[in-house]
């Protein structure tokens, strides 16, 4: 059975965007793949987090991959830095990668122009990412077009070791899903949709309560036509919210356009805010119930104890490759 690894940062509240990129892939992907789901909380410390609320994400992460469908049974649900492999492969990857190509990265350039100072840690992202991907041998990894130019990386990186060292990794291949992969902004339906948003009215949480999300669909930007019409280019805010109206619905597009043609924005966005909250409601009770409860703690401990012990073998095989420590059966 191939393999999937996918991680999520816990720097924020989950949104729709995050679940319908992401983690609704995730639910389907483990009927026939054998899947590796990571919290990854090292890559989330490039920027800076308030070492408490991280905590709770990290935990809230965990809750919410269990309460949208991920069963623990079929898929290994663990925390990155619960795994030390993880850092380790991270260091040996960086001394095979160089300074130019992190310099290129498309993240890198954006988060961290205009600052006076930068952390090494932004930099060097993409070889611990990598790190995260070929310590399973992994042969597919699901990621958005904005995650696409680090997994070329980490392509190159893997294929630069199997030939300087030995042929140990997997060469990963993207997968990228099409429709509802790039959720966008409710209030500025050019850009993505963004936990770190400081706008809260440009994204739905998986946890906002019925009035809120009401709220928020109500006063999601659209246009001055009225007609509820797919059109990305011309029309990106209504076009947003009918690919959100499929997604959760699960009707096609060119049929949901049909059922509100003569109607207004103000109908499709009452009964779209009604479908978000029909969908939502059961994964949020899922949610509650295993925030903080000893399950949660269960499942991670055993997602970790499976991890090491796929991962600790990479390493040793890594290291043994570029002659690092004792040689080690």
């Amino acid at each position: 059975m191939k393999r999937i690894f996918s991680g999520i940062q816990p720097s924020g509240t989950i949104t729709i965007g995050n679940y319908i990129g992401a983690m609704k892939q995730f639910v389907e992907l483990q009927k026939d793949y054998e899947c590796f789901f990571c919290i990854v909380d090292q890559h989330a410390i490039t920027v800076p987090q308030d070492r408490i609320q991280l905590r709770k994400n990290i935990r809230s992460l965990a809750a919410m991959y269990i309460a949208v469908g991920i069963d623990p049974e079929k898929a290994t649900i663990f925390i990155q830095s619960e795994v030390p492999a993880h850092a380790q492969a991270g260091w040996m990857l960086q001394c095979v990668t160089y300074i130019g190509e992190l310099e290129r990265m498309t993240q890198f350039k954006d988060k961290s122009q205009g600052k006076e100072a930068v952390v090494a840690g932004l930099l060097t992202y993409p070889p611990l990412m990598a790190g995260d991907i070929l310590l399973y041998n992994t042969d597919l990894v699901p990621v958005g077009e904005d995650q696409k130019q680090h997994l070329e990386l980490t392509r190159d990186i893997a294929e630069r070791f199997n030939k300087k060292y030995n042929e140990i990794f997997t060469i990963p291949d993207p997968r990228i899903t099409e429709v509802g992969a790039r959720i966008m902004s409710l209030q500025d339906p050019t850009k993505k949709m963004s936990k770190s948003d400081p706008n809260q009215k440009a994204f739905i949480s998986m946890l906002d309560d019925p009035k809120q999300i009401e709220k928020k669909i109500k006063s999601a930007v659209t246009d001055s036509e009225g007609i509820v019409q797919y059109d990305k280019e011309n029309k990106p805010g209504i076009s947003n919210l009918l690919s959100i109206y499929s997604i959760f619905s699960g009707e096609a597009i060119p049929d949901i356009v049909q059922k509100y043609d003569g109607k207004g924005y103000g109908e499709f966005k009452e009964e779209l805010a009604q479908v978000v909250i029909d969908a939502l409601s059961p994964i949020q009770a899922k949610y509650y119930e295993l925030i903080n409860s000893n399950q949660l703690d269960e499942i991670l401990d055993s997602g970790r104890d499976r991890a090491n012990h796929i991962a600790s073998k990479m390493v040793r095989k890594m290291e043994n490759a570029m002659g690092l420590g004792r040689k080690r059966k």
